[in-house]
């Protein structure tokens, strides 16, 4: 089968530009008469950031939905579509996190499929929809686990505690705005945290069974900058050059993800989150160091290259990680995030079915091999 690497139709990406200055310029380059902001409800209401940009909306601004849940559980998502429904705008502006910007991914399904309840969207959960999205969005990243350029979101199936994939031609954002001086609201924890999702991505895109001569280079020179910025930014939440430079990297790793396969990384951490209700962030501070050590012998010269990459090159490759994410202050362990051994059946039984753990580089065949790693993650 010829398969052809497939990037996102992601128009545009604005760096080191405050949210309030872009905006006008996209109102008037695509014509938009009406705006409706979903945005993470800290932003919404504990900050004066989405005031500010209501005011330069003014009469063009047609709702708000700053009511997402962590993990788009279904139920969520078809609120947030409904309430868009209502009012039918051009364009959505999602301000916030990976949690709104998933949202809106599914809730663009939504929309375009005209889905309206549970059993609907279930039905399309894991199947590619060849469909040219009825609305887009413009995203402002407020986290750095880097969704927005994909074309794949996630949303919770509450039933089976499972977060499922939704896949869609274009629900990627058309725009994305980089404004680093919106992201000093976000919580120390969840920037850092989802930093570490980011340098997962590069870590396992770098470490894939998939072959895609982009990554490589990509990948390190991620992980080069967030060794430094994210270090930075520990000492230094306000140091926007630092916050900017993790951005710039998000965005460098993560143009590439769709085209590689992860690992036991991403594929255990999606079921902590939706078993264990663990952040994303999170899950990657525990499990990536965890996996690494168990794939250590079986691609010991990507191991070399990844702690040199991380300025650690006298380390193993599952040290260099384990030690940025200590000292980003991050939970570095199962215990530290609440995961008890009385969930570890569970865990396995969904990792064995699981294409993306059963995608790691070093092959996951049996109950053992996954808790050999969940052994790995549980003091950290």
């Amino acid at each position: 089968m010829i398969q052809p690497f497939a990037y996102s139709p992601l128009e545009r990406v604005y760096c080191d530009h405050k949210v309030e200055e872009i905006i006008p310029l996209e109102i008037e380059l695509m014509d938009i008469n009406k705006i409706f902001i979903v945005s993470s409800s800290t932003l919404s209401k504990k900050t004066n950031e989405i005031e500010k940009i209501k005011n330069i909306l003014r009469n063009k601004l047609v709702g708000v939905f700053d009511n997402c849940k962590e993990h788009s559980p279904i139920e969520n998502v078809l609120e947030c579509a409904k309430e868009v429904k209502k009012v039918d705008p051009d364009i959505i502006l999602t301000i916030g996190g990976g949690t709104p910007i998933d949202t809106v991914k599914v809730v663009q399904l939504c929309i375009t499929l005209n889905i309206n309840n549970a059993e609907e969207l279930k039905k399309i959960s894991g199947s590619t929809q060849n469909i040219i999205s009825k609305i887009r969005q413009i995203a402002v990243p407020t986290t750095l686990s880097g969704g927005e350029y994909s074309i794949v979101g996630g949303a919770m199936d509450t039933e089976k505690k499972l977060k499922q994939g939704y896949f869609g031609t274009d629900i990627c954002p058309k725009v994305v705005i980089l404004d680093p001086h919106i992201s000093v609201h976000t919580p120390e924890w969840l920037w850092l945290s989802t930093a570490i999702r980011s340098v997962d991505h590069a870590v396992e895109g770098f470490c894939s069974i998939s072959k895609n001569p982009m990554i490589s280079h990509n990948a390190l020179e991620s992980l080069k900058i967030f060794s430094n910025s994210l270090r930075e930014t520990k000492l230094d939440k306000k140091n926007i050059e630092a916050r900017s430079m993790s951005q710039k990297a998000v965005w460098i790793v993560a143009k590439n993800m769709g085209n590689v396969m992860m690992g036991a990384s991403h594929g255990i951490g999606y079921l902590l989150g939706s078993l264990g209700s663990v952040p994303h962030g999170q899950t990657s501070c525990v499990m990536l160091p965890a996996v690494l050590k168990w794939n250590e012998e079986f691609h010991p010269e990507k191991d070399k290259m990844i702690a040199s990459a991380l300025g650690r090159p006298e380390l193993k490759a599952y040290e260099a990680v384990k030690e940025l994410i200590i000292d980003l202050g991050l939970p570095s362990s199962l215990e530290d995030v609440g995961i008890k051994k009385d969930l570890y059946e569970k865990i396995v039984e969904y990792a064995l079915e699981h294409e993306i753990v059963l995608s790691n580089p070093r092959p996951i065949t049996k109950a053992d091999d996954i808790y050999q790693i969940l052994d790995f993650a549980e003091k950290g």
